[in-house]
């Protein structure tokens, strides 16, 4: 399935399903107010558009709702974008930002590793 584009307050709600699913739109109510603070109706209103995009599904009894999307799809969709907007497309660009700028030793260290596996 294509990765669709997600607003924050999408995300937010995804970052819960992901985590809980299968889990009842109650509960994910529940837990945007407490996390978020979030009354339902926003909670539900942000659910409903979501369903709507086809990244989560809604099934009975008791509304319960699962991702359509994976989160990997959706953070390499989101890098992506945010490496087109800043950097002009260029992950040498991206990468080097990070770093010349606040990286420790050892964060250094593991990308290190990550680059000599690929």
């Amino acid at each position: 399935m294509e990765t669709v584009k997600l607003f924050d307050s999408e995300l937010k709600i995804m970052d819960i399903v992901w985590d809980k699913e299968p889990v009842s739109a109650k509960e994910i109510t529940l837990i945007a107010a407490e996390t978020i603070g979030w009354n339902k109706n926003t909670s539900y209103t942000i659910i409903k558009k979501l369903i709507e995009k086809k990244a989560l599904e809604r099934t009975e009894p008791n509304f319960i709702c699962t991702s359509l999307v994976k989160k990997e799809a959706v953070q390499k969709a989101e890098t992506q974008s945010l490496i087109d907007k800043l950097y002009n497309g260029s992950k040498k660009a991206f990468f080097a930002s990070f770093i010349e700028n606040d990286i420790s030793e050892e964060e250094l260290e593991a990308l290190k590793k990550l680059l000599q596996k690929r």
